[in-house]
């Protein structure tokens, strides 16, 4: 039998692939399919664009999300740092990583504890959902979003991760129900959100049904968790079959678009192979609260704060300069027909 890794080193081997290894999906995000109207005449002054939004009781200055990475080793720790460092001074919103390393062992806390540094972001807890079926509940529920004073509760879905990776957790029957409790009894809003396959009509009904109050769609387009897996795969077994999924998923854009129909009124935030403020743009005006990148900020946390920093100003000014060039006063502006498909 093949011995399976530890939760702290398969943390610390993500960490590693995503900065060292191609792990890009073969799919695209399908945002390159949309594009702005540009308006030659905006009657905009640029440094008086309105891009903050308000969710969940928090205003932030801009609509970009941190999206959840890391967590459990000394590594994610400082990195998790300096992504909250950056999120602090700038005013967005950040996640951290599963917390179930460190509800199994709770001497890994510290290294998702970032309030420390962050007192005022919109900061998001992390549980995966396919543990409901594994022993935890509300209970942990409540730990992952005391652990980090968290203002809202992500649980993610990784079902096809979970069935490429070596002894991956693949029982995934009755969660639905399970998720029902937790958005019934948890005190702070449920997130649902995928890892980077994406989020169907279907999948959003069911979703909306159990309480979620936003749904990350987290679409193909940017990290593939199957590629992640093909290089911590064990055997030539795990990694064919790993690899077999590079092309799997449905698109940011095109989850986007099917989660608003089947649920007008979510809350949706965007991520899967967001590159720049420009996409963020384009997320917002089909529908999206939030749009949100991994990669870019892992990389520049590794090397420091500033860098962070550095990128989070960037997205926003890509933001503003997007709503300048087409017209948009403010967000809401965004979604009013300034977006056409190719």
């Amino acid at each position: 039998m093949t011995k399976v890794a530890p939760i702290d080193q398969r943390k610390s081997d993500h960490i590693k692939i995503n900065l060292e290894q191609d792990v890009r999906s073969a799919l695209t995000s399908g945002l390159e399919k949309y594009h702005f109207i540009h308006e030659a005449l905006p009657e905009l002054d640029l440094n008086r664009l309105d891009t903050s939004c308000k969710l969940f009781g928090k205003q932030l200055t801009s609509p970009t999300l941190i999206s959840s990475m890391t967590g459990g080793t000394s590594e994610a720790e400082t990195i998790n740092l300096r992504l909250a460092e950056a999120a602090q001074e700038c005013g967005i919103a950040m996640g951290v990583g599963s917390q179930r390393a460190a509800i199994e062992h709770p001497e890994q806390a510290t290294t998702f504890q970032v309030r420390r540094v962050a007192p005022d972001i919109l900061l998001f807890a992390n549980i995966g959902a396919v543990q409901f079926n594994y022993g935890f509940g509300v209970d942990e529920c409540r730990r992952a979003v005391d652990m980090i004073q968290a203002d809202a509760l992500y649980l993610h879905l990784n079902p096809l991760q979970e069935a490429v990776q070596d002894a991956g957790d693949t029982n995934w029957v009755g969660l639905a129900g399970k998720i029902e409790e937790v958005c019934k009894k948890l005190e702070v809003p449920v997130i649902a959100k995928e890892v980077g396959w994406g989020i169907s009509e279907h999948t959003a009904e069911i979703l909306a049904n159990c309480g979620v109050q936003a749904i990350d769609v987290a679409g193909a387009g940017g990290t593939s968790w199957s590629q992640v897996e093909m290089h911590r795969a064990p055997d030539e077994f795990t990694r064919n079959l790993a690899a077999t999924f590079v092309g799997w998923g449905i698109p940011t854009a095109e989850s986007i678009v099917s989660v608003k129909r089947a649920v007008p009124e979510m809350t949706v935030f965007a991520s899967g192979g967001i590159k720049d403020g420009l996409d963020i743009a384009k997320s917002v005006a089909l529908g999206a609260t939030l749009g949100g990148m991994a990669g870019q900020f892992l990389k520049a946390a590794a090397i420091s704060t500033e860098k962070a920093v550095d990128m989070i100003k960037l997205t926003k000014r890509q933001i503003e300069v997007t709503m300048f060039a087409c017209g948009a006063g403010s967000l809401n502006e965004l979604k009013q027909g300034k977006l056409q498909e190719r």
